[in-house]
């Protein structure tokens, strides 16, 4: 069950209003209300996003202000810190009344919603109870079960995007020093494409632009980022842009609500006048899975005007950094514009008004999200992306450049500071000649290999740091089944979700301090870093008293668990947690671009981590950014389906659901819909609200349904459909998985829409 068991009747109006602004300020106070946090909620975030005397706000990862703004806040940046700063509690006595099975029944929100959870816990077969367990006694069970595996690639570790710098240090360092390379992320479901592209395009995973760029760009070409809910900071940003007279072209299946116009709450001549921006000059709404042919049409003309315009492209910097553009060249000309404009949707005419755009301005970025990487062709649409930039040497200048927006606050950190299961054999070496440690080098398991391994049997022992992997992952119904064929399941939680009731034989809830919480240790209060968007590494202090004496930091329980499986270890486990800059200087010395960081995380904003390909340096095979070439793909469907997408809703943040309404699109009172286009319904004869039942089909043919949903016109291209995460995430097969990057195909699924049977 998902949800929050709304008991007000379904609507749906579609929204005309700004984004953010009084509807943000009113809902935000709603919440706070409802939370009871009218006091400390806003004094929170008078202390959120502050450099060096402040936490990080937990949500997205969109990066601070640079010039240290005030109210550098959002409206779910602010629910997020309220959701883990409840007066609610968790306890012995809650497990006491309620057994496993009855809370199986119970909705994501409800679960979240009975607030924190306070002491370490322990599954009961006998009485399908969690009871009470010490932290000695917890970390003795996960130590002897890790120790007593056969092998250590039996065991796997699982690594949210909430998780600081630090204790992803040590994560990975647990690991490997056990032995095993398995070290499936949430990346690996959300932007593996983005890496492995632009590593390939460019010899560096990450983008190369800062929110300075932002402020000095002439063009922004935002692509499947619906950023009023996902990175609602980036409304300032395209609101700034607007003003300034840059030029913004938001790519998107749907018109999302930051694609129109926006208010900023911390703007409060705009508030008090009820002024809205501008925050696009052109829309355009390719089919699900249309982006690559689009942006190849966007090239296309752009060289087509090259050769009557010679500064169309910037032929010198071609001919002196890249590689491989006369076969990219050659791969458009072919292209026909009728190909260009079925695959993508969109008709020639428009694709030239944004390659008109794209031509004229001096500077532009180009910034995506989920809506280009979780597709079979993720990676081949990044790196469409890249060739894209490439053609005007937008590269390594100011203003100019890829630009992805990493979802949750640190998932980029985590990659950064180790948590990769394909590691480079440099960054082993570096670790072992510091640490000490004798790190396994060959490839350990993903997200997807990782269930695959637990329902066979291979992974025997799960650690899940953050996150509620059992909803977040694909196919649920058989995630659900891999899970329980575990001995044992860990979860590091600040509260009770789905992946505490899915568990292995043996489980532990092992709950942590969270980010707005005090992290006190020996040598007094801790600091954590944490690595944004756009490579800026920053301290984060947390403000509150801990919601229970009972919690321990993530650094702390890391090390509780790696002392009990490595009695040898000559790791100096306690000392790192009894005073982080003692991690932080074993970082310094085994992560590039991590030099002198105890001192230069200090700084005022902190620090920005190196970028070669910023400097025009690509550690590619050719020592040069490299065009691809690849074939658009297919994106039509057999007859009698649509491609479907999943997504968020406004209220909601990953898999934590505050209400069952969608502000931004017109929603309230429900979650179990699915939008269409309003002639796909006529086809079927289907009216709003009419109830359907969705059936996927995977690749090996087989089907997963989901039954009496409501459906709601929208303006969405035909042959497309939307809905959302994680409810939908049952119609993802385990083997839909995109062969480029092996993340699930989350936005491109082949479904059939059909009445339900009365």
């Amino acid at each position: 069950m998902m949800g929050t068991d709304s008991t007000g009747e379904p609507s749906f109006h579609p929204y005309t209003h700004p984004a953010a602004g009084w509807g943000a300020a009113k809902s935000v106070t709603a919440f706070l209300a409802r939370e009871g946090e009218g006091i400390a909620g806003p004094r929170a975030v008078m202390k959120m996003n502050h450099e060096n005397t402040g936490f990080d706000c937990p949500g997205c990862a969109w990066p601070d202000d640079m010039k240290g703004l005030h109210l550098d806040i959002c409206e779910n940046g602010i629910k997020h810190v309220a959701w883990e700063m409840t007066h609610k509690r968790v306890g012995r006595e809650f497990f006491a009344a309620h057994t496993v099975t009855e809370l199986s029944n119970w909705s994501e929100f409800e679960l979240e919603n009975q607030g924190r959870l306070t002491e370490p816990m322990s599954y009961d077969p006998g009485t399908d109870r969690y009871l009470p367990i010490s932290w000695a006694d917890a970390f003795e069970l996960a130590g002897r079960s890790l120790r007593e595996l056969d092998d250590p690639n039996q065991a796997a570790f699982y690594t949210s995007g909430r998780l600081g710098n630090e204790a992803t240090f040590l994560y990975q360092l647990l690991a490997r020093e056990l032995g095993t390379n398995n070290l499936p992320d949430c990346s690996n479901m959300c932007h593996e494409a983005s890496g492995r592209a632009l590593q390939a395009s460019l010899g560096t995973g990450k983008g190369t632009v800062d929110l300075e760029d932002w402020e000095a760009t002439d063009a922004l070409f935002i692509l499947g980022v619906n950023a009023a809910s996902n990175a609602p900071r980036m409304l300032t940003s395209l609101v700034e842009a607007h003003k300034r007279g840059a030029q913004i072209v938001h790519i998107n299946p749907l018109v999302e609500a930051a694609a129109r116009k926006a208010i900023i709450p911390h703007d409060f001549l705009q508030m008090a006048t009820f002024r809205a921006t501008p925050t696009s000059t052109l829309n355009l709404q390719p089919r699900i899975g249309g982006d690559m042919a689009l942006l190849r049409g966007i090239a296309k003309a752009v060289l087509e005007q090259s050769k009557s315009d010679p500064k169309a492209i910037d032929a010198e910097f071609i001919d002196r950094y890249t590689f491989g553009f006369d076969d990219y060249r050659a791969v458009c000309e072919a292209t026909s514009w009728a190909e260009i404009e079925s695959r993508s949707g969109v008709g020639a005419a428009d694709i030239r008004k944004a390659a008109d755009i794209y031509r004229v301005a001096d500077r532009s970025i180009v910034s995506w999200c989920l809506g280009v990487t979780q597709h079979e062709h993720g990676v081949d649409t990044v790196r469409e992306i890249v060739n894209l930039l490439l053609l005007r040497g937008n590269l390594g200048r100011e203003g100019a450049g890829p630009s992805p927006v990493r979802g949750h606050s640190n998932v980029q950190g985590n990659r950064t500071c180790g948590i990769d299961h394909r590691p480079a054999a440099a960054f082993l070496d570096r670790l072992a000649e510091v640490c000490g440690i004798y790190p396994p080098r060959e490839h350990g398991l993903d997200t997807v290999a990782t269930i695959e391994a637990m329902a066979a049997g291979r992974v025997r022992i799960f650690v899940g740091m953050g996150g509620n992997f059992a909803i977040a992952a694909p196919d649920t119904a058989y995630t659900f089944e891999a899970l329980r064929n575990c001995e044992l399941t860990i979860q590091v939680s600040t509260k009770l979700n789905r992946s505490h009731l899915v568990h292995g034989r043996r489980a532990l809830i092992l709950p942590c301090l969270g980010r707005t919480e005090k992290d006190e240790q020996r040598s007094g209060v801790q600091s954590t870093s944490v690595e944004d968007s756009m490579s800026m590494v920053h301290l984060s202090v947390g403000m509150r008293r801990p919601a229970s004496p009972h919690l321990l930091s993530e650094p702390a329980i890391v090390a509780g668990i790696a002392q009990a499986a490595l009695p040898g270890s000559r790791t100096p486990w306690q000392d790192y947690v009894a005073d982080y800059d003692r991690i932080r200087d074993t970082m310094a010395a085994v992560l590039d671009g991590f030099e002198d960081f105890n001192r230069r995380v200090r700084l005022p904003l902190g620090f920005r981590i190196r970028q070669p390909a910023r400097e025009l340096v690509f550690r590619t095979p050719s020592g040069r950014a490299e065009f691809s070439a690849a074939a658009l793909p297919v994106t039509d469907r057999g007859p009698g389906t649509l491609t479907l997408a999943t997504m968020r809703s406004h209220d909601q943040w990953n898999t934590t659901i505050y209400s069952d309404n969608d502000r931004y699109r017109g929603i309230e009172n429900l979650r179990t819909l699915v939008f269409m286009n309003a002639e796909d319904m006529a086809d079927r004869r289907l009216r709003e609200f009419d109830e359907v039942d969705i059936t996927s089909i995977a690749r090996d043919g087989s089907t997963r349904t989901l039954q009496r949903y409501k459906v709601i016109p929208y303006d969405i291209p035909r042959g497309c459909a939307a809905g959302y995460m994680p409810e939908m995430n049952v119609l993802c097969a385990l083997g839909d998985f995109s062969t480029q990057s092996n993340q699930p195909i989350m936005k491109n699924l082949t479904v059939r829409v059909e009445r339900s049977e009365p």
